[in-house]
């Protein structure tokens, strides 16, 4: 069967143009491909269930071309089934012109657009009218919240359809996609006038507040004009830079003189430099996002956290095309079980909002050894899980996507019950989705040793208690308040203590137990560590009894 969008539109007079411009042998080629471009694809239902226009031609009885513009509430073009499309006419809304044609010529030609993805969608049907009075056919054709009463439908049998090209498509925003993008602007805004209002009053008195605007765009422009950023061993240069939801953004970074980045693992993170506002240069972990084949970029996606402690912010501050950053070297400590998926264990791979940076890498990872896998990734709503759309594309039946906004839950327990004994789950999200399923294996007596999962922070439990440490080699006794960490207290108190994750996932600041008893937290030591070492790591663990002694 060849190319049914094709048959229709090639006519001789097209095919000899396509000659005269010596196009005609690759037309050739596309007309007879063995893509029938006839029936659609979740790709193509997606896209037309998603839009809240269209422009549909008829023809009429003196032969002209009549073009109507449709429009509706999103999802108002109904996808029937794989050969069907419709819509409803409501009251109100009598296009007497398009209706007359298709009575006379049921044929018409539909061009569905996305202007910020500057996508577009061609379609050439058949098209039926449906009288007001069938109501057993028209309740499909009704969009949910639309009280109108439908006057008639239509309904469109597919012939052909072809996807265009995005050249010279411009780019254009709905008042809802526009507010979707400044909000956090704003709210960014309104943080640094904040934040500038409470310097100007505890360091002098004058009426600063009056320059807020000037000082925030000097502030960004320093930032913006920064060409190097961070004394890190492993120069990357900002390369491309990419909005993928309101709250995320993506970039991409190369060898600034092009040479292969360093190997990485599915499951490998970046520590990136950021100029905090007071002017401090910190490191912050990002995992590698991109597919750990590529050695010619590494991407971070970064989820602006407006209550977090600045980090995110100001990198979508900083961080601009051409910026030098000097990282450190990459680092994993949420590998993938390769020996065990290749013995045919399942991997199990579960992520909760910005956690899908490193469980994308490692879907990626599986499906290029041809591992079995599947995928359960939750979020607050459609539009806010990055990579969401690609990762169906690219994964079809072995992801599942949870949309809270769309009343969609994760059934743990589903999951945990439903995997084989020897599968291997790996979770990355908020503390509340890595306790849920921790807490559901332990009821359910599943090996936690199953359950590999890195975490975005270190919550502090509510039931942490003070405690006093004493820490030998410097000879100091500090008070570790029950609202802070045992590593926090160490550095407040000038302690050169080493560390990299402070989420207990790295061990690098683990350190001896010389008296007292810890409360172990941390995902990285093994008992005989814990047990026989007397090892713990003061990022995330605490203590059971009121004092211990570190060997530091």
């Amino acid at each position: 069967m060849g190319h049914k969008f094709a048959e229709i539109v090639f006519t001789p007079a097209v095919k000899q143009v396509q000659s005269e411009q010596n196009s005609r042998a690759g037309y050739a080629r596309w007309e007879n491909a063995l893509d029938a471009n006839h029936l659609l694809s979740q790709q193509e239902a997606n896209f037309i269930t998603t839009r809240d226009s269209f422009y549909m031609a008829s023809v009429s009885q003196t032969n002209w071309p009549y073009v109507q513009h449709r429009g509706g509430p999103e999802g108002f073009l109904k996808v029937i089934d794989e050969k069907t499309i419709g819509f409803a006419d409501y009251s109100g809304n009598r296009q007497y012109i398009s209706t007359g044609n298709v009575r006379n010529n049921d044929r018409v030609s539909l061009f569905l657009m996305d202007y910020p993805s500057k996508s577009r969608l061609k379609i050439l049907g058949r098209i039926k009218t449906i009288n007001g009075g069938n109501a057993k056919e028209l309740a499909p054709l009704k969009s949910t919240g639309f009280s109108a009463p439908i006057e008639r439908g239509f309904i469109i049998h597919i012939e052909g359809f072809d996807w265009n090209c995005p050249k010279y498509i411009t780019p254009r925003y709905t008042e809802t996609q526009i507010k979707n993008f400044i909000e956090p602007i704003q709210k960014e805004n309104a943080q640094l006038k904040t934040a500038l209002a409470r310097q100007a009053q505890s360091e002098i008195a004058t009426n600063i507040s009056e320059n807020i605007s000037e000082n925030i765009s000097e502030s960004i422009s320093e930032n913006v004009n920064e060409k190097v950023l961070g004394d890190g061993e492993l120069q990357l240069v900002i390369s491309g830079i990419r909005q993928l939801t309101p709250r995320i953004r993506a970039f991409e970074l190369k060898s600034p003189n092009g040479k292969k980045l360093p190997e990485v693992t599915a499951g490998s993170h970046l520590q990136v430099p950021v100029k905090l506002a007071n002017g401090e240069l910190v490191l912050r972990h990002y995992s590698i996002c991109s597919n750990p084949l590529r050695r010619d970029i590494y991407e971070i996606a970064v989820l602006n956290e407006f209550n977090g402690s600045g980090g995110s912010t100001a990198i979508f501050q900083q961080y601009q095309l051409g910026l030098v950053i000097g990282c450190q070297l990459p680092e994993n400590y949420f590998q993938l079980q390769i020996k065990q998926h290749s013995l045919g264990a399942k991997a199990i791979l579960i992520a909760g909002g910005i956690g899908i940076t490193p469980i994308k890498a490692m879907a990626q990872s599986l499906q290029a050894k041809n591992m079995p896998f599947i995928l359960h990734y939750a979020g607050k709503s459609s539009e806010e899980m990055a990579f969401s759309d690609r990762l169906k594309k690219a994964l079809g039946e072995a992801i599942s996507l949870y949309s809270a906004k769309e009343n969609q839950r994760m059934n743990i327990r589903n999951i945990l019950v439903n995997a084989g004994e020897d599968d291997v789950f790996y979770l990355c999200g908020p503390n509340r989705l890595i306790d849920g399923f921790i807490d559901e294996a332990t009821k359910l007596k599943i090996p936690l040793e199953r359950l590999n999962f890195e975490r975005f922070s270190s919550d502090i439990h509510d039931d942490a208690k003070a405690v006093t440490v004493t820490l030998k080699q410097s000879g100091k006794v500090i008070q570790v308040g029950a609202e802070q960490t045992i590593l926090d207290a160490m550095l407040a108190a000038d302690i050169p203590a080493i560390y990299s994750c402070k989420t207990g996932e790295c061990r690098t600041c683990a350190v001896k137990v010389l008296a007292g008893e810890p409360l172990h937290l941390d995902n990285t030591l093994s008992k005989a560590e814990q047990d026989n070492q007397r090892l713990m790591c003061p990022c995330v663990s605490r203590a059971k009894t009121a004092d211990l002694t570190l060997d530091i």
